[in-house]
């Protein structure tokens, strides 16, 4: 296991460099000017400026020696500065990625403590009215977009409860309850969208189980229902149904661009556009950096889990 572990973490390593590589020649690739952009707002500006500024960035040289030295930083845990506001890109990052991190901490809860017994009772009542229900409930989490959801949650809480959640984001470890107020909110949206994947994964995976061998010799033993669902069939069946959790998770850290202004969250999501529509090369490339780490490192820890929950698998 250590061995696997190991060489799972070098892995790492290639990986994030291809990444490296690809949203560096990407970025250069795609048409738009960031100092031509900055200057636009004075509207006058001469080629002379346009080059001193090009020089204070960096871009008059060679690609290679650009990406070499954005390597180098990033080896030293210095990820530059903001091409378009001046500040540090950890600064900038920093409380955005707290407040995309507890969103998608939040919404994963509210998903697996929702799919996890829906989709278990779902398989165990198969084609019974609890099944249609459960079925119902979670097609409906599928066609119902989250942004849609939480202004359907906005507009409930208006015109019944006259409140509204906190427009501001304030930290957890400042006001939990401030935080809460705003934060539940996006995150039953997003969670119940989430747990309709993962309701009709645990289903299938549950009825596939529930037809093994094993599981027909617990019950001719006499085996409790409870216990057999418990220790028998939910932990081999968890195993796709983690797949698809470890696989949100990571796309909630960077893809709620639409949900976070509904919310007013000024989120990973919407940080990540703004970049991208200012042509901020090096906050594009740390973002990008930074969701590849969070994708690799939550499927690293998904097969991890994944030998807890089945002891036959082995890493070889």
């Amino acid at each position: 296991m250590h061995r696997y572990i190991i060489r799972r973490l070098l892995l790492m390593i290639p990986t994030l460099l291809g990444v490296a590589v690809l949203v560096f020649l990407l970025m250069r690739v795609v048409p738009g000017d960031i100092v031509e952009m900055r200057f636009a707002e004075g509207q006058f500006f001469s080629p002379e400026q346009v080059a001193k500024e090009r020089a204070r960035f960096g871009l008059d040289r060679p690609f290679w020696r650009q990406f070499l030295d954005w390597i180098w930083g990033i080896v030293r845990l210095d990820f530059g500065v903001s091409m378009w506001s001046g500040n540090p890109i950890a600064q900038e990052i920093a409380l955005r990625l707290q407040l995309s991190l507890q969103l998608a901490v939040m919404a994963t809860l509210v998903a697996v403590f929702l799919a996890i017994p829906l989709g278990t009772l779902a398989a165990l009542k198969q084609d019974t009215w609890v099944d249609y229900l459960i079925r119902v409930f979670s097609i409906a989490g599928l066609a119902t977009p989250s942004f849609w959801l939480g202004i359907v949650m906005f507009l409930i809480l208006l015109a019944i409860f006259r409140w509204i959640p906190p427009m501001v984001f304030t930290p957890f470890w400042e006001d939990p309850w401030q935080n809460l107020a705003q934060m539940i909110w996006p995150a039953l949206a997003v969670g119940y969208r989430y747990s309709a994947v993962a309701t009709r994964m645990t289903r299938s995976a549950m009825l596939d189980v529930l037809r093994e061998d094993y599981i027909r010799t617990a019950r001719a033993k006499g085996l409790r229902q409870g216990l057999i669902v418990r220790r028998h069939a939910l932990k081999n069946a968890m195993l796709p149904v983690l797949t698809v959790i470890g696989l949100e998770f990571a796309f909630l850290i960077g893809g709620l661009v639409v949900t976070e202004q509904v919310f007013n969250l000024n989120g990973i999501g919407l940080l990540f556009v703004q970049s991208i529509a200012r042509r901020d090369y090096t906050l594009v490339q740390a973002l990008v950096l930074l969701v590849a780490f969070v994708y690799i490192l939550v499927n690293f820890a998904v097969d991890l889990l994944y030998g807890w929950l089945d002891p036959r698998i082995r890493f070889q």
